[in-house]
């Protein structure tokens, strides 16, 4: 071990905190969390411990360490997600199964609800995460959950519920508290998630002295309570000196790159789709995966261009858009690029690469059988490889490879994949319901866009507006537009229902 490594070993706090572990060339190759940074980190190095593959392959990588240390494990956990997110350490993910991970969301209701999912969904609510420690992430949240009372009910009771008698909820079913009140103290919430306890800490400091300026000495109290409530979580245990990722290089990446021949794990990955509805509304995504995890910042969606029925079309419009203009520059390099679809969808692709000759490597997967396409690669029709029980065959122009139901790679792309689709259907219909709200609610003589934003907002869709009655549209645009719409929406009165 090179004297560096010890001398920093050595001094090792005490203290909870998020460790980095980096290569020869100084790159975050692992991130991980500590109750008491000396024992977790320098656990790794000792030679009685018994060690896995998987752990030996990332000491025998790590070359330098560095470390931050913070006030509580319940900090530690959260900061290690961020950090986690921002370097994409090579060694950190192993997602073999995703039903592993997990995420808090804050829906924007106007009081915001916090829960836990599994995955992310295109909505305008707050992620974060995601977190493969969910026992610690559960106790972690249970604990702020006291500093930070908020709702996990999507349809609030009739009365205060068990937890606003707790403490633990709000209660704004009993109008223990406002929407502009609750807001803030979710706000303060999300500063504590998103790895930001100083300057929550400094909020809070400051709303108490200006509480007792006022001499508003209740609110000055309790801003006091929650200060002395984040002190305490440093006293908690949340994940004590077990926690540890999976250190593998991940199963399926490395599988990947074998089976494709890539001169390394396709670290980024794009996966393209397309999806319209009878010719319309037509929509391309491209999704991102970054060392087999969903790199949300990165998706990106078009509006095709290309009119009509013709996916081979919009394809190549896509690719067009994607490597050309500033798009090719300001964007990340692939390592490997994955079309939703089989020969023709791929095919599609790499006329645009080979014209612009751009060298990625790019595959296809067919759904009905879940093969995996690319450009002839000199494979004879047969079972290959002993490691994948792989079967391929060739047409002289293209391979098609056959992978088990429960291979890692397979699952891998078919994540992947159905990423890619899943995000390409939502804009999709996000601009089928703008294209059917405007092909109605425009038409309608007096009702302009004020107007339709409010309807729309009150009765979530055209087909609300249509089924509300006249006295609920009247309470929202006035008798005189409720009377106007029912007639244009062919509507029958309120009274005749």
């Amino acid at each position: 071990m090179a004297k560096k490594l010890t001398d920093k070993l050595k001094n090792l706090p005490a203290e909870p905190g998020v460790y980095f572990f980096k290569d020869a060339d100084r790159k975050i190759i692992y991130i991980g969390k500590a109750s008491v940074l000396k024992n977790r980190v320098s656990s790794y190095f000792q030679q009685s411990r018994h060690r896995d593959q998987k752990t030996r392959l990332l000491v025998a990588d790590i070359a330098d360490l560095d470390w931050i240390t913070v006030g509580s494990e319940v900090e530690a956990l959260f900061l290690e997600s961020e950090f986690i997110k921002r370097y994409r350490p090579k060694y950190n993910i192993d997602l073999k199964d995703d039903k592993n991970w997990l995420y808090v969301k804050i829906s924007a209701d106007v009081f915001p609800v916090v829960s836990f999912v599994r995955r992310p969904l295109d909505d305008k609510s707050h992620y974060y995460g995601p977190f493969t420690s969910t026992d610690a992430l559960r106790r972690a949240m249970r604990y702020l959950r006291k500093v930070f009372p908020y709702v996990t009910h999507a349809n609030w009771p009739a009365r205060g519920c068990l937890q606003f008698h707790l403490g633990l909820c709000p209660g704004p079913e009993e109008g223990a508290i406002t929407a502009v009140d609750y807001r803030r103290n979710v706000r303060r919430l999300e500063l504590y998630l998103g790895g930001q306890p100083g300057k929550l800490v400094e909020q809070i400091q400051k709303d108490m002295e200006r509480a007792a300026k006022k001499k508003d000495y209740e609110m000055a109290g309790s801003y006091r309570d929650q200060l002395r409530d984040l002190q305490a979580l440093g006293r908690q245990m949340i994940f004590g000196d077990r926690e540890a990722f999976d250190l593998s290089l991940d199963q399926a990446l490395v599988g990947l790159a074998d089976r494709l021949g890539l001169p390394g794990e396709p670290r980024r990955i794009e996966a393209y789709d397309i999806s319209h509805l009878g010719g319309t509304d037509n929509v391309a995504s491209m999704v991102v995966f970054t060392d087999g995890v969903s790199h949300r910042e990165d998706y990106r969606r078009f509006k095709m261009k290309v009119g009509g029925n013709d996916d081979f079309a919009h394809m190549r419009e896509v690719m067009e858009r994607r490597f050309g203009g500033k798009n090719l520059l300001d964007w990340p390099k692939p390592d490997l690029l994955l079309i939703d679809g089989g020969k023709g969808q791929l095919s599609a692709a790499l006329s645009v690469l080979d014209a612009k000759e751009i060298a990625i490597p790019a595959i296809g997967l067919a759904k009905r059988e879940e093969e995996i396409i690319r450009r002839d690669a000199d494979s004879t029709d047969g079972p290959v490889g002993q490691s994948d029980k792989a079967y391929v065959k060739n047409d002289g122009r293209y391979e098609t490879i056959l992978l088990p139901k429960d291979s890692p790679v397979l699952q891998l792309l078919q994540r992947v994949r159905d990423e890619a689709h899943r995000f390409a259907v939502t804009y999709q219909s996000v601009l089928r319901g703008k294209r059917q709200t405007k092909s109605q609610l425009d038409e309608i003589p007096g009702i302009g866009p004020a107007t339709r934003k409010r309807l729309i907002k009150q009765f979530g869709s055209v087909r609300g507006v249509a089924q509300a009655s006249s006295e609920e549209l009247a309470a929202i645009v006035g008798p005189a537009k409720a009377q106007v719409i029912t007639q244009h929406l062919g509507q029958t009165n309120s009274s005749n229902k």
